[in-house]
Order: structure tokens, then sequence, then C-alpha cells
């Protein structure tokens, strides 16, 4: 079951995308996709062997869609990547994964310089007979994809073909049994993410369902009503920051027959603010990259709890155990049962960290929660992953980035609460003696380097960390200090 294959089995004139990418939204048909997507697989077959990986840099355009397919139609694995990454993000992933070649435009080649080899997406097709599609299983390799974690560089997931089989459930039911006739899918976050990717876009194309491809820069609450209204959007992925800059500009939009978000948990008021503003019941789903779609809400098909996230997807067995790996009624690890369809085969090289997400049979996400009949109730992340403006950022990475900086010494990085980020990224410094950089200095350090959206928001020097005995800097203190700070 070659995952491409389901994308592309749709009647030739039928619509596939939307491209609001030169103003005016251009229908881009299923018919037209295929050509893109075989034109650049006979290039790609020429120098990609099944298995090899091939970076895919650009945002939401029919070209990023034909980019991956193409890449899994040969058999060969595809990167997701992300504009806003910098250099260092960029080297990190591209050598850590081996990509032997990025699928990008010129905007994008700038980016990569001399980390990889890049081809133009829109230059490289080759005219012929059209591909066969490689064999593939659930479990052949497909794509990878790059997660932030406490501890080291980020991990790449490695997903099966049996992905996109295990996305459809619960995207079709956080949008109240998604593919109704005049349905017409968006989402404002990027088509690099694993929400982006397989939340919206594939899951789109699979069920014959509309996907609009515009290129938002960054959230702008009219360029949002914009894109809805030009394009008639019926069903959206909102990630919770979008819907909270909605809700303070307090904007209103009518025609929606779907709202989906996910990321973190969005309380009563927002809930009651969407049924007004929006016209619809926000369905919340739960997931990440490592294992995603897991649980989610339908207000087509059953109330949800107030402060419960949702019910375990069919298809999967989502639970809350114990240290011992047994199922407990009291609040416990949320984890999901080995063998879902849309789990990770490992993490790309990593067979330590790869066991150790699990917990017997069971798959560790990270997270708290509770058991409340049916459903699931959140309770807490029991990491140190910062969660803002709907990223995942890894301190890890970004304490690793600033100790490079010959003035810093220290560093330790948390999660600040923020009222509309949710969090924002806080570094706590210890400068070397005799150096006294700015705040500034450091924010700009870090985005020359890493992403964009990543760099401490807020620097704050200090004569020391708190420190275990083994010269770990404490992040529980940290983060505690920085709870009260927000508070005051």
């Amino acid at each position: 079951m070659n995952m491409a294959a389901q994308c592309l089995d749709h009647a030739p004139d039928q619509i596939a995308i939307i491209d609001l990418g030169s103003g005016a939204p251009v229908d881009v048909t299923f018919g037209e996709l295929v050509e893109m997507v075989d034109g650049l697989a006979r290039a790609l077959s020429a120098q990609v062997r099944p298995g090899d990986r091939v970076g895919v840099l650009l945002s939401q355009t029919p070209w990023c869609a034909a980019a991956h397919l193409a890449i899994w139609k040969i058999g060969a694995i595809s990167v997701p990547l992300f504009k806003l990454f910098k250099q260092d993000a960029l080297r990190s992933r591209l050598e850590d994964s081996g990509a032997i070649l990025v699928l990008t435009d010129a905007e994008g080649a700038a980016l990569v310089g001399d980390l990889a080899t890049c081809w133009m997406v829109e230059t490289v097709g080759v005219a012929g007979d059209a591909v066969p599609f490689a064999p593939a299983t659930t479990t052949t390799p497909a794509v990878l994809i790059y997660t932030s974690g406490t501890t080291g560089t980020p991990k790449g997931a490695l997903h099966g073909h049996g992905i996109l089989h295990g996305h459809l459930p619960g995207v079709a039911l956080s949008h109240d049994q998604l593919g109704q006739p005049g349905d017409c899918l968006w989402t404002p976050a990027d088509w690099a993410w694993i929400g982006g990717l397989f939340d919206v876009l594939m899951p789109g194309l699979a069920l014959g369902v509309p996907v609009v491809a515009s290129r938002m820069r960054r959230f702008d609450v009219d360029e949002c009503i914009r894109i809805i209204s030009q394009a008639s959007v019926k069903n959206i992925f909102f990630p919770p920051t979008a819907l909270r800059m909605l809700k303070a500009e307090g904007a209103r939009i009518s025609g929606l027959r779907s709202v989906a978000s996910g990321g973190e948990p969005l309380g009563a008021e927002m809930l009651a603010w969407a049924r007004d503003a929006l016209g619809v019941t926000i369905n919340e789903f739960y997931g990440q990259t490592e294992c995603n779609m897991v649980v989610t809400s339908c207000a087509a098909c059953y109330d949800t709890k107030p402060g419960c996230m949702g019910r375990a997807v069919p298809g999967f067995d989502v639970a809350v155990i114990d240290a011992n790996g047994s199922i407990t009624d009291g609040e416990g690890d949320i984890a999901v049962k080995r063998g879902a369809p849309s789990m990770m085969l490992e993490y790309w090289n990593r067979p330590e960290a790869t066991a150790e997400k699990f917990r017997g049979d069971w798959m560790l996400t990270g997270d708290r929660g509770k058991q409340d009949g049916h459903d699931i109730r959140f309770v807490g992340r029991d990491d140190d992953v910062i969660t803002s403006a709907g990223y995942r950022i890894g301190p890890a990475e970004i304490e690793d980035c600033l100790l490079t900086h010959p003035d810093v010494a220290t560093v330790g990085v948390v999660g600040k609460p923020d009222p509309l980020r949710t969090e924002i990224v806080k570094a706590y410094v210890v400068t070397k003696p005799g150096c006294a950089p700015t705040g500034e200095a450091l924010q700009s350090y870090v985005k020359d380097r890493l992403a964009s959206y990543s760099y401490p928001r807020e620097i704050e020097f200090l004569n020391a960390l708190p420190m275990t005995v083994t010269g770990k800097v404490i992040r529980k203190e940290l983060k505690a200090r920085a709870a009260e700070e927000a508070q005051a």
C-alpha cells in the first residue's frame, strides 16, 4: 500500500488543491497533480534509490504535495523541512538523516546553501510515461519527521506507509465526518509539521477533499479571514494560538462546518467563544510526532466532558498507566499500545531512545492524564518540552546553541507561561568572567542559527544556576521561577 497511491486515486478532473499563492484561487486537479508527481518521480529515479532520504523544503504549495508524493512513489523517504529553520537547524537534520538532496525552490536553496544538493521542483521534472508505484507495506519507511525533545539534538521519528492510514479515522472524526459535500480543508500550520502534513494535506487528498494552499508567513487575523472567504473554506485545523489571536481581535467567521484544534487544552471559555464567533463546536484532538491523532472529540458523534480531550480514535488502544505499565484508574502516564497504525517505526539511528520511549507494550507520550469514563482528561506534561504558539520546542537545542557563544558559561532554558502563546522560551544565562553580552545579542545569535520561532523571547542573567550534584541544570527550579515571574 504505497501512500502516494492513496492520495492520487481520484478522477483526473477532481480538484485536489486550491492554490492561493498568486492571489486569486487556482484549482489544481488530481490529473495535474499526477503529472507533477510523475515528472518529479522520473527525475528522482535517475539518482534516488528506495530507502534514500530526500529533504522537502517548501511552504504550502502544490509542489510541496507533489514532492512528498513523488518521493514516496519511488520508495524513498521524505524529510520535511521548515523554512523558518536557519543553517544549524537544517544542518542537524540533513546530516542526521543522511539526505542525498533537497527538493525546494530558490528561497529554500538560499537557506540550504552548501549543506546539500538542491533541486528546484518547478524545473527538474522529466516528461515521459507514468511512473509505477514502488511496492510498499504499512511498515516500509516513507517519512522521517524530526521532533524536539528535552535532551540532545532533535530526534527523527521514522514512519512507514501506514502513517496516513492511521491518521484518517481521527482526522475524519475531528472534522465531524470529513468528506461531506462542499467540504474544503485548510490550516495555517506549515506543511513541514506533522500537523499540517498528516492532519490536513495528505488526509484531504486521500479523502478527495480539496485542500487550500496558502503562503501565510505568520498568522494574521485579516489574512486568515480573507483566505477562508476566498477559497470557501469549510473545515479548519487551527492551532490554539491562532484561536487566541482570533478571539483577542474579536473576529467572527461564518460558513464553517468544522474546526479542529490540537497541541494543548483550550478550556471552557475558548470553546464557548468559538460556538458564538465561529458557529461550531471545536473538536480537540491529541497526539504527537511519534504517534499522532490517537484521541479526538467529535461533536457530531458524542459530547465531550469539560476538561477532557476526547476519546481514543478507533484503531488505537490509549490508556493511562502506572509506573509498572498497568492500566490505572488514577492519574498516570498517557500511553498508546504498541502497533498503533500511526506509530513510528523507530527513532532514526537511536535504538536506545526508541527503547526508552516504551514501557512494556506501551509507548509513553510524556504526558500525564486520568481516564474519565470513555474520555481522557489531560493533567500536564511530564517533560520539559516548551509549547509556544503551537510549536513544540526542545530546550536542549537552544541551550547547546547558546553555549557555543564565546561569552556564555552556562545556561538553562525553560518555558514561561504566556497568555497568548501558552509559553514563551526563556533563557537563564551565566556569562563568563569579564563578559557582558546583551540579551538582544544572544537572541540574534540563536535566531541566526536555529529557527526564528524558537529563540528566547526573554533572557535573564544570573550569577549561578541551580545544579544537581552531577552538574546538571535543575530545570524544575527555573520553571518554578519563571512561573512566579509570570504571575507577578
